[in-house]
């Protein structure tokens, strides 16, 4: 049984050697000194170690203690090397890291009911490499209590991206219960945050609906004093009505000037279908116009610092806000609306057209596959009627 003058007094030797305690608990010392508590033990036949620290960071009467917790677990039926190696794994395994691994699983399809498009892993990577990995991500994932979380999510909140903290929220739960199938964490504090950071129930976009206030829209538009490429994008949002992130992020291999025709993929549409926009003869000219500022750019509509990176989604709604409208009357999403309203006006223009046009979705699971080039020609006609309409309206 050793003590502690003891323990101080042995020497290193050639070849390590052990100096027992009890009930399986030694010294090691090694030929350069070390002093190295271990434990020995047997589980299901088999002859295990422990290793339990470093002498003197570890004194006699804590290395004990420690044994002593070691074959209060072995009692229990558990194996305190196992113990010792989850403890490690749990430790070792990061935000980062697991944020790492996560993503690696899910594009190899190896995650359950999450498989994402392109543009949908950019925007969820986005937000994990901006909103959580700067507050989380040199912890150890399973050290990360609902308090950091939620300062992390409240970080989001308090800027006004209620809707950004609550997906926030969910991609953290994904991540969690990913490390817990594991065995990197215990288990995901993002529930303990059930009703906080609810859902945002959805608001209507503003937009101009009046034909003489939608005529002098496209005239201060025409006037726009900014960007040429943002004036052409406030009317190409305009003529074409398509959602404002679908416009940022338009690329000149999506679009077929000779047959008139902007088709974009299904990767990039909300109801991930593959979508055809007629363009008008007003279209076609703006697309002319800027070419030569933007045709070496994947985008259309490039963002002002580099070409590689579509335009900023604020971008069009500061232009509309520089022409004098408030964010109550008019927003880049709203043409959608003033198109939808002033369409289903006009005489020889079917709701159905219109409603095809808009990329919205099939309510009746029952109809037939999705048809892509469905009232084409009745829709070609529309958009050009509809982009007359509007340069008739701005005279």
């Amino acid at each position: 049984m050793l003590t502690e003058t003891a323990i101080k007094a042995l020497k290193p030797k050639d070849k390590q050697y052990k100096k027992a305690d009890e009930r399986g608990l030694y010294l090691l010392v090694t030929p350069s000194g070390s002093k190295l508590w271990r434990f020995k033990y047997r589980i299901n036949g088999r002859e295990k170690t422990l290793s339990i620290g470093m002498y003197p960071d570890i004194k006699l009467k804590k290395a004990r203690d420690r044994r002593d917790e070691a074959r209060s677990l072995l009692a229990d039926g558990g194996d305190p090397s196992a113990l010792k190696q989850q403890q490690k794994i749990k430790r070792d395994h990061t935000f980062n890291s697991l944020v790492d691994e996560f993503l690696e699983a899910v594009d190899k399809g190896l995650i359950p009911k999450t498989k994402w498009s392109e543009s949908s892993r950019k925007d969820r990577v986005s937000r994990i490499d901006n909103d959580l990995r700067p507050w989380l991500g040199n912890m150890p994932m399973d050290e990360i209590t609902k308090d950091d979380l939620d300062r992390c999510l409240m970080r989001i909140a308090d800027r006004g991206a209620l809707e950004t903290a609550r997906r926030c929220k969910q991609l953290f739960g994904k991540i969690a219960r990913f490390g817990i199938s594991n065995n990197y964490c215990e288990r995901d504090v993002s529930a303990d945050l059930r009703d906080k950071y609810p859902k945002q129930e959805a608001k209507h976009h503003s937009a101009i609906t009046n034909p003489d206030e939608v005529g002098a829209l496209m005239s201060v538009i025409s006037d726009y004093q900014g960007s040429n490429i943002v004036r052409i994008a406030l009317k190409f949002s305009a003529y074409t009505f398509q959602r404002a992130g679908e416009i940022r992020h338009a690329e000149w291999s999506e679009i077929d000037l000779k047959g008139k025709l902007w088709r974009l993929p299904a990767s990039k549409m909300k109801m991930k279908r593959e979508h055809l926009v007629p363009l008008s003869k007003q279209v076609i000219k703006l697309l002319e116009e800027i070419k030569p500022f933007t045709g070496e750019s994947k985008f259309i509509f490039p963002s002002e610092r580099s070409n590689s990176r579509p335009m900023s989604e604020n971008t069009v709604n500061a232009a509309i806000r520089r022409l004098g409208y408030t964010k109550e009357e008019m927003t880049a999403h709203g043409f959608r609306a003033t198109a939808s309203t002033l369409l289903n006006e006009m005489e020889g223009i079917e709701p159905d057209w219109i409603e095809v046009q808009l990329a919205h979705g099939e309510q009746d699971s029952s109809r037939k596959p999705y048809n892509r080039a469905k009232y084409l020609q009745e829709r070609k006609r529309m958009m050009q009627k509809w982009s007359d309409y509007l340069d008739g309206l701005a005279k």
